[in-house]
């Protein structure tokens, strides 16, 4: 009887060193919240050359003069040639990537959501909403909300700089997490993304802030040095980001 008490105390105890939380310093914190995608944008400039590389290896330049979207994802694009003034439709089953840059109404807009939010100041750089550089659309297939059949879609990829493992891909539905202004001030909290579309391996599934630890072992619990330092209990849907790329950084070593 004693011994079955004793390892009942042993279990019991080992059990609650695995569900310890480890906590995190101030500057640990604010280190993970810091957002490290890219800014999302939803219109691509007529103005501006866009590019568009087809699956067979061909370039097309011209002005995105029309797109047609489900639920924000791109799959028809119209171009006007650069250089014939052409029109031309091309479907997302042609196209294999597309570069193209936001319009600058979305480009202000986008700054107008930054100044609206001090959590911003703390979290993000505002180079991200302003910045003149291209916009990486990539061709997936993927089903939308994890309801729909499976389609081929334009989607912009919003982790370029760290996206050899997991690939994030913006989601032009997503909604934020409210936060509050006193007397017409900058919103205080809130502005968190809710969602994305997120790719590791061949699966592609929407991912929304409510599954997040649901999904946890699906994209880090491979790596048992990063779970350990990053348990599923002791991390936040805000720190995505951060924990994506310190996965990334830690896995390929």
């Amino acid at each position: 009887m004693k011994l079955k008490t004793l390892l009942l105390t042993l279990c019991l105890a080992g059990t609650a060193t695995f569900a310890q939380k480890v906590k995190y310093s101030k500057e640990d914190i604010k280190k993970m919240e810091t957002y490290l995608f890219n800014e999302g944008f939803n219109t691509p400039s007529p103005k501006k050359t866009s590019t568009i590389v087809l699956k067979d290896g061909t370039s097309h330049k011209g002005f995105c003069s029309k797109i047609e979207t489900k639920r924000g994802q791109i799959y028809e694009v119209s171009l006007k040639d650069s250089i014939t003034k052409k029109n031309e439709v091309f479907n997302a089953e042609q196209i294999n990537e597309m570069y193209v840059y936001p319009t600058n109404a979305e480009k202000i807009a986008k700054v107008g959501k930054y100044m609206g939010n001090i959590r911003n100041f703390g979290t993000k750089k505002l180079t991200k909403n302003t910045a003149g550089g291209r916009i990486h659309f990539v061709n997936q297939t993927v089903s939308l909300k994890n309801k729909k059949d499976d389609k081929e879609f334009l989607m912009q990829l919003i982790n370029p700089e760290f996206s050899d493992i997991i690939s994030v891909y913006h989601d032009p539905r997503a909604k934020e997490t409210n936060g509050f202004s006193v007397m017409g001030s900058p919103q205080l909290g809130g502005g968190v993304i809710k969602s994305y579309y997120v790719k590791k391996g061949e699966k592609v599934l929407w991912l929304h802030k409510d599954d997040f630890e649901d999904n946890y072992d699906f994209l880090f619990g491979d790596n048992a040095e990063f779970v350990k330092k990053y348990p599923k209990n002791s991390v936040e849907w805000d720190y995505l980001s951060f924990l994506i790329n310190e996965y990334t950084a830690m896995t390929n070593g």
